[in-house]
């Protein structure tokens, strides 16, 4: 009996609190190092701040699947044991396509994001933890779910208040936001966080190579190491803002750590419980157009009595009536939340926003959520999107990020890092679930500049005519002090110090064909600063020449180069004739 609720919750969990002290404490006494990453019993588990002040959570912090991994660890053979909903080694199995699309998004990660540092099993485990792998790998060929899978609409009825913001595209739910997808995305979160993985020109929460390959990108943002476990609770916390939900995908990622294998599509076996009531699976697979109240199973109403049997007798109602017969019953009302009260957005104190190509900016974005009477608002989410055609992007390479305003009614943006591309760039403040006019601001993007060159080397610059330099020129590009890498630079053979214009004799460049340059363009220094000009040449003329280099920013640098004759030794004298 002990192994048996070791391995499952009892599913007589009628409530939540029940459900998620009992998370805390199997996870706690499962699997060593849980002190590491959330030792919290459930009553004391708080919100993590990262969470919040960043993108609130991908699911809306929905209900998920409590069920534990078995405490033996895993083979990773293939298994002939029970099928659906079945247990034992079969738990470590995967569904084949589930299995090839989070190994799949792993891949796409490892070279989009290396620093990531992104394990499928991560996937995996919030996989399971989300929908069961796709309610055990029930997916058509090309990834996409046999039915709809749906988590409860966010009523502020036992979960989160969140208003559509999708007019039920996703959810078919044109009131309420409802998790969606094997990975459970929020309308509003997929929004920005939607990727194609299986390349169909689409973006699909329900299909699990798009929604895995979005939940990579997800867990990667705000340049996460996974691979640090203080990065890797922040990023979990992320996906749903619960200790017990940390505790939990790292029990399922430590179990598939340790081996799993693949099964075939439908074969997968099912979860038995829910974070919310500790019965029936969750999320609840729907047809597409339908929509399950609350997300869950209807559940039987009561018995019909036996024939001949006494009716029921009614039992007297436990609280008297305090309305007088007659009265006519006002119907409930939703009080409002922090968002149904915004009117508009400020600016809170933005200033100019400027950096070079490359760099990231100094300064950040912030905005306030206010009243029509100018009060602040705290606790509305803020989403700050780049527009337009730049590779100016936040941190961690997202042009969309959400942040919830503090208690002063501001968001402040993560940092802008612009691309190599310069221009003026829009970003664009919006507050998610409510229709007020979004707020602009405006970022500009300049090219990579230095404001001091110099020689890297002493050595004299001379040549005999029609000769060529033995030394080749070679500069530094700083700025500020810095090194100023991927700067622009040109540089001229000039008439004189007061005349810029490309002389028409002495030192010179060949191009690609051999002939004879003066001006070279298009140059640029390397990732140390350094510049390095090809060989010189020198026709017949003898004299004094300069050579000017200029860059991005106005730095400059005039270079003396000599053209003479080799110096020839005179004779000595003959000696007299002897007496």
């Amino acid at each position: 009996m002990a192994a048996q609720f070791g391995r499952r919750l009892c599913k007589g969990a009628a409530t939540t609190a029940v459900a998620a002290v009992a998370v805390a404490a199997l996870s706690a006494s499962q699997a060593p190092g849980v002190n590491d990453h959330g030792g919290q019993a459930a009553a004391d588990a708080t919100s993590s701040p990262e969470a919040s002040a960043s993108d609130g959570s991908a699911t809306g912090n929905s209900p998920y699947c409590t069920d534990l991994p078995p405490l033996k660890s895993p083979n990773p053979s293939p298994s002939t044991g029970p099928g659906p909903g079945g247990t034992g080694t079969t738990e470590a199995g995967i569904p084949a396509t589930v299995l090839d699309a989070y190994k799949k998004a792993e891949a796409s990660l490892r070279e989009a994001k290396p620093g990531c540092n992104l394990p499928w099993q991560l996937l995996a485990a919030i996989g399971r933890v989300e929908s069961g792998q796709a309610r055990g790998g029930q997916v058509k060929a090309d990834g996409t779910t046999i039915k709809r899978i749906l988590g409860p609409q966010l009523d502020g009825n036992g979960f989160a208040l969140i208003k559509d913001t999708d007019d039920g595209a996703y959810d078919g739910n044109s009131s309420y936001d409802q998790a969606v997808g094997p990975m459970q995305f929020i309308p509003s979160t997929w929004a920005w966080a939607g990727r194609d993985g299986n390349d169909d020109g689409k973006k699909d929460p329900n299909n699990i190579y798009d929604a895995a390959l979005a939940a990579g990108h997800y867990l990667c943002r705000n340049n996460w190491d996974l691979s640090d476990q203080g990065d890797l609770d922040r990023a979990i916390l992320s996906y749903n803002n619960s200790r017990d939900y940390l505790n939990l995908v790292m029990r399922w990622l430590e179990y598939y750590r340790k081996g799993t294998h693949e099964v075939p599509d439908g074969t997968g076996t099912l979860p038995d419980n829910r974070s919310d009531d500790g019965a029936g699976a969750s999320p609840t697979p729907t047809t597409p157009g339908t929509t399950v109240p609350g997300g869950s199973t209807p559940k039987p109403g009561p018995k019909p009595e036996k024939p001949g049997g006494a009716p029921p007798t009614p039992k007297p109602p436990t609280t008297p009536p305090t309305t007088p017969p007659g009265t006519p019953s006002t119907p409930p009302t939703t009080p409002p939340t922090p968002t149904d009260t915004v009117d508009h957005l400020e600016d809170a104190g933005t200033a100019k926003l400027t950096a070079m190509a490359g760099d990231a900016f100094s300064r950040r974005i912030s905005t306030r959520a206010e009243t029509e009477a100018g009060k602040a608002v705290a606790k509305v989410r803020v989403r700050f999107t780049i527009l337009g055609d730049t590779d100016t992007t936040f941190t961690g390479g997202e042009s969309v990020a959400t942040v919830a305003t503090n208690s002063s009614g501001v968001a402040v943006a993560p940092a802008l890092q612009a691309g190599e591309k310069t221009g003026a760039v829009t970003v664009r403040a919006t507050v998610v679930g409510r229709a007020v006019p979004g707020l602009d601001y405006k970022a500009t993007v300049t090219e990579r500049a230095a404001d001091a060159l110099a020689r890297t080397g002493d050595a004299a610059l001379t040549c005999a005519p029609g000769g060529e330099f033995a030394n080749q020129v070679e500069v530094k590009a700083t700025y500020q002090g810095a090194v100023a890498d991927g700067v622009a630079a040109t540089a001229t053979l000039i008439k004189s110090a007061d005349d810029p214009a490309a002389n028409d004799k002495g030192p010179y460049f060949k191009d690609a064909d051999g002939k004879t340059v003066r001006t070279l363009t298009g140059l640029k220094t390397d990732a140390k600063g350094l510049l390095k000009l090809p060989e010189l040449y020198a026709d017949d003329t003898t004299g004094t020449f300069l050579l000017r280099i200029t860059t991005a920013g106005g730095a400059t640098l005039t270079v003396e180069l000599t053209v003479a004759a080799a110096e020839t030794s005179s004779p000595s004298p003959s000696a007299s004739p002897s007496a």
